[in-house]
């Protein structure tokens, strides 16, 4: 892929893994805050989140560089996945640990963009 504006900082994670217990509203607005900390990243909101019967968990978090997405399922399997965006460089395998740590996850899956 072409980058078409070299002079922009953009980066990108997406972390995925399985919990060790059904993730719940408090447990997003606490990972999403505490993420901000450990990534340095100025939070200009409180975390929303929004529950689907259908699709589960999600939230949502703005950064003053960005933001992050944050998704949970129950089923068909208990299953999170993040997406971390930022036009602040920041350290991916910070983010990556502090999650397998926060979920309890005994392994998990990144790829940075």
């Amino acid at each position: 892929m072409l980058d078409l504006a070299p002079s922009i900082c953009r980066q990108r994670l997406v972390i995925e893994a399985y919990p060790k217990k059904a993730i719940t509203d408090q447990d997003i607005k606490k990972y999403l805050s505490e993420l901000s900390v450990v990534i340095d990243m100025k939070q200009l909101i409180e975390p929303v989140t929004h529950n689907c019967e259908k699709f589960g968990w999600a939230g949502w978090i703005h950064w003053e560089t960005s933001g992050a997405h944050f998704y949970a399922w129950e089923r068909p399997i208990l299953f999170y996945s993040v997406d971390i965006y930022t036009c602040k460089a920041f350290d991916p395998l910070a983010a990556v640990e502090f999650t397998k740590k926060f979920f309890d996850s005994d392994s998990i899956e990144y790829k940075e963009f």
